[in-house]
């Protein structure tokens, strides 16, 4: 009986690893949902909305001062209806409450404490409350006395204060951007912009914190093939070069960490994202396929293995959400070593190159112990000690081995295996379009087996997509960015496996998106859906945030399906949405790299690339490659295969109609706007054409 937990509260039903968290909290938490919302409106108590996810180290420390805290549970379930959400499940939420934070202390983050009428409108908030007054921030305890004895006593000043933040809400909410003609001058509009910010010692954008610009780079990338600015590519380069190198990247096991407390990508909040690993795979393949440099490959390729190794339901399909920064009750304890420990492993002699050259010392680099990063570069370093690269090059290979199977008895850090449509929409384009450069027939399947189990698990009977899995249960409706992002990751799914199927539920869901999220009045998509409960505003965002607007990838499926499908709908659709933020990608480019990228694929002459050829057959495959090794952001490519027989006119590939082989050889016909070169089988005549 002694392991019985002292306390259980309703979250002990839900899902989520985060809500899950905190089911044994003494204070008295409700999920988001009818029935805390109706005890706060039959009681007349505020609402007290702790937003976080399970990932967040400063949650974790919010929970451990505060909501395990007897003495202040008991004034939160005295004065307040105490609502737990986890933001990755309820991003409306999020949205919203955040920027109610935003407006009312200038920054934000989470953990998120906001306090609520019982019509939901927010009076008040927060991030990160400690429990008493330190780090110039008030004690948490206090905070809700205040806000206990203001609801009771100043009602007047509550509802005013409730109403102005309201306000500033709907007119956030309210996007009218007509009439503008899209044209480059934003595109370079935006590059003066990022180079203006740019970090030219150790790349990235601004000072610390720094976040990987996962919607930027791909921009830059784009911007530089097009108008040839070197610019544009060195910064794209160096930021690259950098956040690998750096501590924020695992340099034993691969994949990215959530970002870097400092300037220079040295020290990392531990935790690792799907969401991250996902377009950070998309970015350094596409560096390479610009450079042609191996590094971004490997860099790609360990990204992948990492998420595949850790991230991934091997057994029914769907990438898990997120790896915790805290294992023990300690940030970043499953990543760190001291020097003691790395010569102990390695041996002297193989320990002082390996020290060297990912800086371990002592005296160590983060609270005593050593984060693994890379100052110079493996040739440089060969010349420094006057040793052979490639002998080099195995010791460090051997040392990471060894080190890494010391590390894997260690305790992990918590896995969220809660599986979001969301996510793994982009993950299952990392997947794709990693298959597509690295020939590594792991990738192609994780990423059939994720979209075959998101289309079964996470469908309802009607058509409509939910977002959230987890333990045999699936909930909670879909918002804009699910529909977006899977679909976004059924395209280049089709273009890596030319399976029909995929891009045929693409079209699918896309005609969804736009019944359920398109803003008949005034066009543009809507964060939440028909099938939604009604909030306090309804968001028309665009912004990028760690992750793509659920508009701009909108914009990013609709644009090639019209081109895959000839669908002028789609592209009238994806116009329409572009258009409506001209003056946000003018007046803030770094937070529409994602619609900056899209706007870039509009004003170009994409190329519709049709291959007629048996699907693995050697001289498809050769062609395939031939296209694969450019980068070519701005196209894409459908197969038919003979054996298939011709399609119809109105078949799903419209692209396809009409092609045969030459000589009963792989047949490559160049396109734009469906008006094609003379076909070819031959693999210099082709790079030619491209």
């Amino acid at each position: 009986m002694s392991d019985m937990p002292k306390h259980t509260n309703r979250l002990g039903n839900e899902t989520s690893p985060y809500l899950l968290q905190h089911a044994h909290n003494p204070v008295d938490w409700y999920p988001w949902g009818e029935e805390a919302l109706a005890r706060a409106k039959a009681e007349d108590k505020p609402i007290l909305l702790s937003i976080g996810y399970s990932a967040c180290h400063w949650c974790h420390v919010m929970e451990r001062e505060s909501f395990e805290n007897e003495e202040i549970a008991a004034i939160m379930n005295r004065h307040f209806v105490n609502v737990k959400v986890d933001r990755e499940e309820r991003p409306d939420l999020d949205e919203i409450y955040m920027n109610a934070v935003q407006i009312m202390t200038r920054q934000g983050g989470w953990p998120m404490t906001m306090f609520l009428t019982p019509d939901l409108r927010p009076f008040y908030g927060g991030t990160y409350f400690p429990p008493d007054d330190r780090y110039g921030r008030p004690g948490f305890a206090n905070v809700l006395q205040a806000v206990a004895a203001a609801y009771r006593d100043r009602r007047d000043d509550v509802a005013k204060q409730a109403a102005q933040i309201v306000e500033h809400l709907t007119q956030l909410s309210s996007v009218s951007d007509h009439g503008h003609e899209l044209t480059n001058d934003l595109t370079d509009g935006a590059f003066r912009h990022f180079r203006s910010t740019f970090d030219s010692h150790y790349g990235g954008f601004g000072n610390a914190p720094k976040f990987p610009p996962s919607m930027g780079l791909p921009f830059l990338l784009r911007y530089w093939q097009r108008t040839g600015n070197s610019d544009a590519l060195e910064m794209a380069e160096l930021t690259l070069e950098k956040m690998a190198r750096g501590g924020m990247y695992d340099q034993l096991g691969g994949g990215f960490h959530r970002y870097s407390t400092d300037a220079v990508w040295l020290v990392p909040h531990f935790e690792k994202m799907l969401y991250d690993n996902a377009q950070l795979v998309v970015a350094y393949l596409e560096a390479y396929q610009a450079t042609k440099k191996p590094f971004y490959r490997e860099i790609a390729a360990e990204t992948l293995d990492y998420v595949l190794r850790e991230m991934y339901d091997a057994d029914k399909g769907g990438f898990y959400s997120a790896q915790d920064a805290d294992s023990e009750g300690v940030e970043g304890k499953f990543f760190v070593w001291s020097l003691d420990e790395v010569e102990r492993i390695l041996g002297r002699e193989n320990a002082e190159v390996f020290c060297e050259y990912y800086d371990i010392t002592g005296s160590g680099n983060f609270e005593g112990e050593n984060i693994l990063h890379i100052q110079t570069p493996l040739d440089i370093f060969a010349k420094k000690l006057r040793r052979d690269e490639a002998e080099l090059e195995e010791i460090l290979l051997n040392a990471k081995r060894e080190l890494f199977e010391v590390r894997e008895g260690r305790i992990k850090p918590g896995l969220d295996d809660k599986v979001l449509t969301s996510w793994n929409g982009i993950m299952i384009r990392g997947m794709a379009f990693g298959y597509q450069l690295l020939n590594d027939g792991r990738y192609l399947e994780a990423a059939e087996k994720s979209a075959n189990f998101i289309l079964t698990e996470l469908s309802q009977p009607d058509g409509l997509l939910l977002r959230t899995y987890r333990a045999g249960k699936s909930h909670l409706n879909a918002y804009l960015e699910d529909y977006s992002y899977l679909s976004a990751g059924l395209i280049a799914l089709y273009e890596a496996s030319f399976n029909p199927r995929w891009l045929r539920e693409a079209a699918r869901l896309a005609e969804v998106m736009i019944e359920q999220f398109w803003d008949a009045l005034s066009s543009g998509f809507f964060f939440t859906g028909k099938s939604h409960e009604s909030l306090i505003v309804q968001s028309k965002s665009a912004y990028d945030s760690a992750t793509p607007s659920g508009t701009a990838m909108a914009v990013h499926s609709l644009l090639r399906l019209a081109k895959h499908l000839d669908r002028a709908d789609f592209h009238e659709k994806a116009v329409q949405a572009l258009s409506l933020y001209y003056h946000q990608m003018e007046n803030a480019p770094s937070g529409s790299g994602q619609l900056l990228c899209e706007l870039e694929f509009l004003l170009s002459t994409p190329k519709e690339i049709a291959i007629v050829g048996e699907t693995n057959a050697d001289d498809t495959m050769a062609i395939l490659r031939e296209i694969h090794s450019r980068f070519l952001p701005n196209k894409i490519v459908a197969l038919l295969d003979p054996s298939d027989g011709q399609p119809s006119a109105d078949a799903p590939m419209p692209l396809t109609v009409g092609k045969t082989q030459i000589d009963g050889r792989a047949t490559v016909y160049v396109c734009e706007n469906y008006a094609c070169q003379t076909p070819t089988t031959e693999i210099g005549e082709l790079g030619t054409l491209l």
